[in-house]
């Protein structure tokens, strides 16, 4: 895949930052322009959160701090340009522990930082953004102090009306000190619900009507003195789950319920096993649950407009989520699988071998492999040393780096029909390099096959997708880009198809009302087009 995470820096648009912003649109791009005509990058990002809270007496012997910080490592895949973890003791309202920084999880957090965020719960944040946004003042979580103490937020997603948001929040009387929506979501929660309070901060009435003013997008993980709250919008739109930290003695079998000894709410499960944690369910659509020494429950659930579906990412299938997370009922993996499995049934072609663009098209190129009958076969080689392409800005050096990232298996190669999987193709800038490799290597056709549908449109919920005119599917069809790249031959996953994939295994409770966002593939938004939500 030549997209976000590990391939390159996708600029995505925002919305409306402040007044001096203007959105503009026309057929081709979207983009955020100030009066000055500088186009800037937009804020929206790929996040990762993660919340830890030890049950029984206090202090815990749970290494809170470490529990978070190994979730963020296991969430780096989600962001990698800043990380912050906040902790508490649980008995004073007045400060946290607080450590935060710009880079990858390893280099912020060393053994003395870790030994300093003492605590018996905390939560945490890695985030991806645009370079526009990548300052450390940015960082998550952000920690307020109110008039009942602190209060630290971590956030993944966008705002889709942050615009009238802001406006609600500056008219209160509030100062804002950037211009991440994840700040304006902190600042929210200060506010009074309109009902009023009696005896103190209505944390659940508060949540409550941050909800119904903004609808979507985004999963929280909200800390108190002594409890943390958990929040899903009411699309479901960006994922969260709840996992249980069991004895490590543990057998995975034990058919005895034990007691928990924590509880950990993560952005994905795929951490959850190596810090002895049990994948126990998501947070459903529009829920609040609240983590407390004594357990987790449901304080509320905030429905969604009547006429109004599901509409968890489906990107988050494609690409962004690990593979061995678990979405829906299902292991992301075997969803990948069957994705391989739908795209050789819809664009088969006579070829030697399949293979894949590694990691990331490596589950559907088994998939395809085994409906097709082809041997699977690696032919490529990655370089785990070279850094990730997408920080280099410019086109040049994106294909440079992908020309260090891989070397070619030319005695897999040499002679050969090929096959080659990828997740999904966003610029195009990086399989053309990898099929000229391939070819040098010896092989005799590189048809290329992509895993997911093409992407036509920009993203306003919290994924950084480029603006229109960047997305190479707008301005060639798959006969004109496989010439672009070289390929004898390209085709893409049909939409309807990554839907059967999806829904194959998929486990609900409620499988009539389940639904996925496809905007960036559909152009239909789960909330409406942004100026319809004044954006």
């Amino acid at each position: 895949m030549d997209t976000v995470c590990e391939k390159e820096n996708l600029q995505g648009a925002s919305c409306c930052r402040n007044d001096k912003n203007k959105v503009c649109k026309n057929a081709n791009e979207t983009v955020i322009k100030q009066k000055s005509g500088k186009e800037l990058s937009g804020l929206t990002h790929e996040c990762g959160v993660f919340g830890a809270l030890a049950c029984g007496d206090w202090p815990t012997d749970l290494d809170i701090a470490q529990i978070v910080c190994l979730g963020l490592v296991a969430l780096q895949h989600r962001g990698q340009e800043s990380a912050g973890i906040v902790t508490s003791m649980g008995k004073c309202a007045k400060s946290f522990n607080v450590q935060k920084g710009m880079g990858m999880i390893n280099n912020i957090f060393n053994d003395e930082s870790i030994r300093r965020l003492k605590g018996n719960l905390g939560i945490g944040h890695t985030r991806y953004s645009t370079s526009a946004a990548s300052e450390e003042v940015n960082c998550q979580p952000f920690v307020v102090h109110t008039a009942h103490g602190a209060m630290a937020v971590a956030h993944n997603g966008q705002l889709v009306n942050c615009e009238s948001l802001r406006r609600n929040v500056l008219q209160g009387g509030v100062g804002l000190s950037t211009h991440s929506d994840s700040e304006l979501i902190t600042q929210a929660l200060c506010l009074n619900p309109p009902e009023g309070e009696n005896n103190g901060p209505d944390w659940p009435a508060r949540i409550r009507h941050l909800m119904t003013l903004a609808p979507l997008s985004y999963s929280l993980v909200i800390m108190m003195k002594d409890k943390i709250y958990g929040v899903r919008d009411p699309y479901g739109n960006r994922p969260l789950c709840i996992g249980k930290i069991v004895p490590i003695n543990l057998g995975r079998h034990t058919s005895q319920s034990v007691p928990a000894e924590g509880w950990v709410i993560s952005s994905e499960s795929c951490g959850f096993l190596s810090i002895g944690a049990r994948y126990e369910r998501e947070v459903e659509p529009g829920e609040i649950v609240e983590i407390t020494r004594d357990g987790i429950r449901t304080i509320d659930i905030v429905e969604r407009p009547e006429n109004k579906k599901l509409a968890f990412c489906i990107f988050e299938y494609v690409y962004f989520a690990r593979s061995d997370s678990i979405f829906e009922g299902q292991m992301v993996y075997s969803v990948r699988l069957q994705c391989g499995r739908q795209l050789a049934r819809e664009a088969l072609v006579q070829a030697d071998i399949c293979s894949s663009v590694p990691e990331s098209g490596t589950a559907a190129a088994h998939g395809y492999a085994r409906e097709s009958g082809l041997h699977f076969a690696e032919v490529l080689c990655k370089n785990r040393y070279v850094g990730r392409t997408f920080i280099q800005p410019s086109t040049r050096l994106r294909q440079l780096g992908v020309a260090k990232k891989f070397g070619a298996l030319s005695e897999n190669v040499e002679g050969k029909r090929l096959v080659l999987i990828d997740d999904s193709i966003v610029r195009g800038n990086t399989i053309g390099p990898i099929i000229k490799l391939l070819r040098d290597a010896g092989a005799l056709e590189v048809h290329i096959r992509i895993a997911s549908p093409p992407l036509l449109h920009p993203c306003y919920m919290g994924i950084n997708i480029p603006t229109r005119g960047e997305l190479i599917a707008n301005e060639m069809n798959p006969a004109q880009l496989a010439k672009h790249v070289g390929a004898d031959s390209l085709a893409y996953l049909s939409v309807d198809g990554l839907r059967r994939a999806v829904r194959h295994n998929m486990k609900t409770s409620k499988p009539n009302e389940s639904d996925h966002c496809t905007a960036c593939l559909t152009g239909e938004y789960p909330g409406g087009l942004p100026e319809e939500l004044s954006w």
